[in-house]
């Protein structure tokens, strides 16, 4: 299905690659670069870009483009899945998922991309199995392995393949039975700026003073660029913990199929979806 998997990062370089079924020229991805040229943000680049020989799929997660080249028509929602799924492991293995991270912890990735697929299907995907069979990173673990010559892939096989529950390992037993859900709200951002303030609005409705929003923004500048003088463009991202702009309430929560009766419990946030902030 996959035959190939290239990383991309905002400058438009390709700074890893992996094949899995046949080597596919860096080449095919000039036609994602075209496309990335045409969109007017980055977020607007086609998901799914068609060539002569090749289908190119892709997601944009955390200033970095990941294509993966298939060569027969699949369900693209299907890919685009797994590629999410990838980024979720990254981020799950290193903390964060940057250029800096990825290229910190290379073997680890191809350890990771390696069991994740196999012949171009997806195999592991869960963080559970995935860590019994490449272990995650820590500082001494890779003083160990540089010296003894190991890696950090384990011996045996993963215990939650057994499991009902694929992403729960088995025999897993907790003092505490205990059952949380999400309920995630995103807000696409709608601002008015007053260019003789200089104050940027931005109207998301009524906040409770008691849950006030983190905020969190991001610039960026072209490798080597000196620091621009005025008019940056500035990506920001808010998260409101514990509640949902809209209003929505859960009133009830039922479970079934479980004999015991674990606790239930509800977590609110409400997050930034699409926007940009021009100063």
């Amino acid at each position: 299905m996959i035959h190939s998997l290239f990383l991309v990062n905002a400058s438009g370089d390709i700074f890893l690659e992996k094949h899995w079924k046949s080597v596919v020229s860096r080449s095919v991805c000039d036609y994602f670069f075209e496309a990335q040229e045409r969109a007017t943000e980055p977020e607007n680049v086609p998901p799914v870009i068609p060539t002569p020989h090749h289908y190119l799929i892709s997601v944009l997660r955390h200033r970095i483009y990941f294509v993966a080249v298939i060569q027969s028509e699949v369900p693209p929602l299907f890919v685009i899945e797994f590629l999410h799924r990838v980024v979720d492991t990254f981020q799950d293995y290193f903390g964060v998922c940057t250029e800096a991270a990825i290229k910190d912890n290379v073997v680890v990735v191809y350890e990771l991309l390696e069991e994740m697929l196999d012949n171009g299907f997806p195999l592991a995907t869960e963080s559970n199995i995935l860590k019994e069979l490449i272990k995650p990173p820590t500082i001494l673990r890779t003083m160990v392995n540089t010296i003894t010559g190991s890696t950090n892939v384990g011996e045996q096989l993963p215990t939650g393949q057994l499991s009902v529950v694929p992403w729960r390992r088995t025999g897993v037993k907790y003092t505490n039975n205990e059952a949380y859900f999400d309920v995630v709200e995103e807000i696409d951002g709608t601002y008015t700026f007053d260019p003789v303030t200089k104050m940027l609005s931005w109207d998301v409705g009524k906040i409770n003073p008691q849950k006030l929003p983190s905020l969190k923004g991001t610039m960026s500048l072209q490798a080597g660029a000196s620091k621009p003088d005025e008019n940056p463009t500035i990506n920001i991202q808010f998260k409101i913990q514990q509640m949902a702009i809209s209003g929505l309430k859960v009133n009830r929560l039922d479970m079934y199929g479980e004999k015991y009766k674990p606790f239930k419990g509800i977590k609110y946030m409400t997050k930034a979806g699409k926007f940009q902030v021009r100063t």
